[in-house]
């Protein structure tokens, strides 16, 4: 559906501008007035990583006016296959710094705001009420809940993407118009049932395929021409090279949108969400070791069974001396049980502690009441033990 443009243009494009946004000004759906439009607009992006990289990029040589972006982390080397914003020379420095300097080097115009914090319930609700707009390219649940959730709790609407190996997702939610992301998923998936991208990875070409779609979103909404995603939720596949479009209602019943709201004010997301289980927190509590620990452990000769819970292209790239690939699926399924000894302790690994966590529980429960895990899994090994070994 058609919707009325979201912000009032501005008074006037300079010579300059209208030099610099001449193939817009030719297309008579956007013009003169929808560049003024686009000048005129606040706009922020949650995230300068994959998603916010093109996103950013694209909504400054548009011409949006003000650019906002959050972000508290600080480039990667990994981060650089798929973050175009970022390049070799910015590794070790803010995200939020990093990709402002590459807008002000796209287009000088922008105003960009560095928000260079992160984002939380304290601090959502005063960052989006200074914008018109919000892109959304978070990359976990909880974050996810409280962007959807403060933006219908401000009236605002915000473009939303999400990527996962070959596979990407965006729409526009606007609960004055539409669903919002709470109709579409109601609630969290369980903890440990959908990998993040630093798990599953990603192709770094889907973010910049994701990412554009939420620009092009944004400049429909911003600018009131064409059919925005409200109501639509659009479906990439990159390796079938497929699209296609599954209808979004809004739900009556919505805790949040719906007729009679019961989310009125901000929650506990990470709660909400559960970034591990109840189950898995109460198994690795008293049985987290650290990797200094297990590293003493293995010097002593200690009879231990070390198993990594991750996945074999993972194990591939590093992994812990001495360590048996058992991946996590094998444990949830009960597949693995009757490859572990009875008579050694059981030491547990993944990438960060999250998924050993996880298994941990399934192992108490079948009566390995000695097992425990590595918290930080095998990127603290690296961190602590041998920094000679590469991360991901």
């Amino acid at each position: 559906m058609s919707l009325p443009p979201l912000v009032e243009p501005a008074d006037e494009l300079t010579v300059d501008e209208v030099r610099r946004y001449s193939r817009h000004l030719i297309i008579p759906d956007v013009g003169m007035e929808g560049q003024k439009r686009l000048k005129n607009a606040k706009v922020l992006c949650v995230g300068a990583g994959g998603l916010g990289s093109p996103a950013l990029m694209y909504l400054a040589a548009a011409g949006v006016g003000t650019l906002g972006v959050i972000d508290f982390d600080v480039v990667d080397e990994s981060n650089l296959q798929r973050q175009i914003i970022h390049g070799q020379s910015d590794v070790g420095r803010l995200k939020a710094e990093s990709a402002a300097a590459s807008v002000r080097e796209i287009n000088p115009n922008v105003d960009v705001v560095i928000h260079n914090v992160a984002l939380t319930t304290d601090n959502v609700l005063d960052i989006f009420a200074g914008y018109d707009l919000i892109v959304d390219g978070t990359d976990n649940f909880a974050t996810r809940y409280m962007v959807n959730d403060a933006a219908v709790l401000l009236g605002k609407p915000y473009v939303w993407g999400s990527i996962y190996r070959f596979d990407g997702q965006a729409s526009v939610f606007w609960a004055e118009h539409g669903p919002c992301y709470r109709c579409l998923y109601p609630e969290p998936p369980p903890p440990g049932m959908v990998p993040s991208c630093a798990e599953g990875g990603v192709l770094g070409v889907l973010c910049a395929s994701i990412g554009s779609i939420q620009v092009n979103e944004a400049i429909k909404v911003l600018t009131g021409i064409g059919e925005p995603l409200v109501g639509r939720l659009m479906i990439y596949d990159a390796l079938e090279m497929k699209y296609r479009d599954v209808k979004v209602r809004k739900d009556p019943e919505c805790p949040l949108c719906g007729k009679n709201p019961t989310i009125t004010e901000l929650i506990d997301y990470e709660a909400f969400c559960g970034a591990i289980s109840v189950e898995a927190q109460e198994a690795a509590s008293g049985a987290t070791i650290t990797a200094q620990e297990l590293k003493e452990m293995q010097d002593r000769g200690d009879d231990i069974f070390l198993v990594d819970v991750r996945e074999p292209n993972e194990y591939e790239i590093v992994s812990i001396p001495g360590a048996t690939l058992i991946p996590k699926g094998e444990f949830l399924r009960g597949t693995a049980l009757e490859r572990l000894p009875q008579d050694k302790k059981i030491v547990l690994h993944c990438k960060s502690g999250g998924r050993s966590a996880e298994v941990l529980a399934v192992l108490k429960d079948a009566g390995f009441s000695d097992a425990v895990h590595v918290g930080g899994g095998v990127l603290s090994w690296v961190k602590t033990v041998d920094p000679s070994q590469p991360t991901y």
